[in-house]
C-alpha cells in the first residue's frame, strides 16, 4: 500500500459507482432483449442525426440545408418511435453513467495523482502582484483582489489601458522576492517569463476566463482569492515552460483549423456563427489542407495536418472541443498532437471519436512527446493561437521546452492535482481502481 486506506465514505462511493455502472449495463441489455429492433433503430437514427449535423457544418448552400433537414428528421423519428421505453432508455443509461462518474470521482479522490516534489517555504517579504482588471470579465474587481492583496502585505500593481505589462513586470522584479499575476493565461505566461529571467518564485492567481494554467497547477479556479495565500507559507516546486521562438507559453500553441477560426474578427462576439461560417472553407469537400510541414519521429509518412497542437507538457485529449488537462508540468518535454481529416470520408469517424471521447482512436490522430519541434510552411505568415491569443508568425516555427525553468508557489491547502492526474484512463482501469477502493486499499 502506498497511502492510507480509503475512508468508509469513499468505499461507499466506490460501491455506488460500480452499482450505477452495472445498472446502466443491465438497463441497456434488457432494452435490447425486449425490443432489439427499436433500440438499434433509435441508436442508428441518433448517429445519423449527429453525422448529418456535423456534415452540414462543412457544406455550403443546398447541401447544408438538406443535411440539416436530415438531422432534424432523424431526431424527430426517434421521438416518434411507438415504444416509449426505447426513447426513455437512452437518457436513463446516460444518467446512470453520470452518477457512476460522480461517485467514482469521490471514491478515487487524488490517490492516482503523482505528487510533484515540493519544498515548504516561508512567507514572501516583498511580494508583488500584477493585475489585469479587464481579464475574466472583471474578476479583479469582483473579488476585490487589490484590497485582499494589501491585507496580506502584497503590493498590487494594476494594469491600466496603454500600460506595457512586461515593462511593469520587469520594474516590479527589481524589488520583489515573489512575483505574481492575476489575469488570463497569456498574461500569466508573460509575467512567468519575467520571474524566470530574474530567478524569482511565481504565484498564479486565476483571474482570467478559463485559467487552464491554474487548473493544471492544482489550484481551485473558483476560489480566486485563495490563490493569494501562496504569498504566505506555501509549497514551492519547479515546472517547465515552453518557447515558440523567444516567446514563452504556459499552456499550448495551436495551428490549423482552430488558429484560423480565432483570427476571424467576429469570433469573440459570435463564436458559434463564426465557426459555422468558417468550417466549409476549412474542412469541406472542396477545401485544401493546411500548409503545415513537420517531422514525426521514426515515421516518414507525414499526412498534412488540419490541427497541430504543441503544449507545455502532454495533454490528455479525449475530445477536440476541449484541450483537456495535463498530468504533470515537469516532464521536461513538449506534448505534440496532430489531427488530419480526409474531408468527407473521415468525417463520420471523427464525429464518432469526438462524441465518445475516444479521439486517440481516430485514424488521423497522432501524439508524441519531444524536447523540440519545428513546423515549416510555404506561407509568409502562419496563423497560430498561443495561450488563447491569436497571432501571425513567420515560419519556420521553432518550439522547445525549458525543463524546470520556473519556481511556482501554491497555497498549502490547494487541491494540488490536475484532473488528468487524478482520473483513470479508460473504463477498464476505472473499474480496477474502484474495486481496490471498495476492498479498502488505496487506488494507486
Amino acid at each position: 500500500m502506498t497511502g492510507p486506506a480509503p475512508s468508509l465514505a469513499r468505499r461507499a462511493c466506490a460501491l455506488g459507482a460500480l452499482l450505477a455502472l452495472a445498472a446502466a449495463i443491465v438497463v441497456a441489455v434488457l432494452a435490447a432483449v425486449r425490443n432489439p429492433g427499436q433500440l438499434v433503430l433509435a441508436v442508428v437514427l441518433l448517429v445519423i442525426a449527429t453525422i448529418a449535423a456535423w456534415a452540414a457544418l462543412v457544406r455550403h448552400g443546398i447541401a447544408r440545408i438538406v443535411l440539416a433537414v436530415v438531422a432534424v428528421l432523424a431526431l424527430a423519428a426517434v421521438a416518434l418511435l411507438p415504444d416509449l421505453r426505447t426513447f426513455v432508455v437512452l437518457p436513463l443509461v446516460l444518467g446512470l453513467m453520470v452518477l457512476a462518474a460522480l461517485a467514482a470521482r469521490v471514491a478515487i479522490g487524488h490517490d492516482l495523482a503523482r505528487r510533484a516534489r515540493a519544498d515548504r517555504v516561508g512567507p514572501a517579504r516583498h511580494g508583488v502582484l500584477l493585475m489585469n482588471p479587464r481579464s475574466g470579465g472583471g474578476k479583479v474587481a469582483q473579488f476585490d483582489l487589490e484590497r485582499e492583496a494589501r491585507e496580506r502585505g502584497v503590493t498590487p500593481v494594476v494594469l491600466r489601458r496603454g500600460d506595457d505589462l512586461r515593462a511593469l513586470a520587469e520594474e516590479a522584479a527589481k524589488h520583489a522576492d515573489v512575483l505574481g499575476m492575476a489575469g488570463g493565461d497569456g498574461s500569466q505566461a508573460l509575467v512567468a517569463d519575467v520571474a524566470r529571467r530574474h530567478g524569482l518564485p511565481y504565484v498564479c492567481v486565476p483571474a482570467g476566463t478559463r485559467n487552464h494554467f491554474a487548473l493544471d497547477l492544482g489550484l481551485d479556479r473558483d476560489n480566486v482569492t485563495a490563490a493569494l495565500d501562496a504569498y504566505g507559507e506555501a509549497a514551492e516546486h519547479r515546472i517547465d515552460l515552453a518557447l515558440i521562438g523567444d516567446r514563452v507559453f504556459v499552456n499550448n500553441a495551436s495551428l490549423g483549423v482552430y488558429a484560423t477560426v480565432v483570427q476571424s474578427p467576429g469570433y469573440r462576439d459570435a463564436k458559434v456563427s463564426t465557426v459555422a461560417g468558417q468550417l466549409p472553407q476549412l474542412l469541406g469537400p472542396e477545401s485544401e489542407h493546411f500548409d503545415l510541414q513537420y517531422r514525426v519521429p521514426g515515421d516518414d509518412d507525414r499526412p498534412p495536418a488540419d490541427i497541430v497542437l504543441v503544449s507545455n507538457g502532454a495533454y490528455r485529449l479525449d475530445r477536440l472541443s476541449g484541450f483537456g488537462s495535463r498530468e504533470r508540468l515537469d516532464s521536461g518535454s513538449l506534448g505534440i498532437v496532430t489531427v488530419s481529416v480526409d474531408r468527407a470520408r473521415d468525417l463520420p469517424a471523427l464525429v464518432t471519436a469526438e462524441l465518445t471521447g475516444q479521439l486517440a482512436r481516430y485514424p488521423g490522430y497522432r501524439a508524441w512527446q519531444a524536447e523540440e519541434f519545428v513546423v515549416t510552411s510555404g506561407q509568409s505568415l502562419v496563423d497560430i493561437g498561443v495561450d488563447g491569443e491569436a497571432l501571425q508568425l513567420e515560419p519556420p516555427l521553432r518550439f522547445r521546452t525549458l525543463p524546470g525553468a520556473l519556481r511556482v508557489r501554491v497555497p498549502l491547502d490547494a487541491p494540488g492535482v490536475a484532473p488528468a492526474a487524478a482520473t483513470p484512463q479508460g473504463m477498464g482501469e476505472a473499474v480496477r481502481v474502484l474495486l481496490r477502493v471498495l476492498a479498502g486499499r488505496p487506488a494507486r
